[in-house]
């Protein structure tokens, strides 16, 4: 499966998640962007800067994790993290501000 798919289904299912928010899943986005460098950042990393939070995992090894940016007045902008089967962040995505939920 290539990249782009991946991020799209990642992106459906985000949009689809509900329930109880894990620990650490709202983190600033400038945070994310300063710290998540692709190519670089590990898995490793990211659980001891950012702790856990959303996660598909796919049959190819690869994973996608959903951190939330508070954007103020209850909005939200998601910030999407590929890692590949060795454990390196793949690429990155920030996907726009929500409205907020009623």
């Amino acid at each position: 499966m290539s990249v782009r798919p991946l991020l799209l289904s990642v992106a459906l299912l985000a949009g689809c998640a509900t329930g109880n928010i894990p620990p650490g899943t709202q983190v600033p986005a400038e945070r994310l962007a300063a710290a998540v460098a692709p190519g670089t950042t590990t898995k490793a990393e990211l659980l001891a800067t950012f702790g856990k939070t959303q996660a598909v995992v796919f049959d190819s090894g690869y994973e996608a994790w959903l951190y939330q940016s508070p954007a103020g007045n209850g909005r939200f902008a998601e910030f999407v993290i590929l890692i590949n089967p060795q454990g390196v962040v793949t690429k990155t995505r920030q996907g726009p501000v929500s409205a907020p939920k009623p």
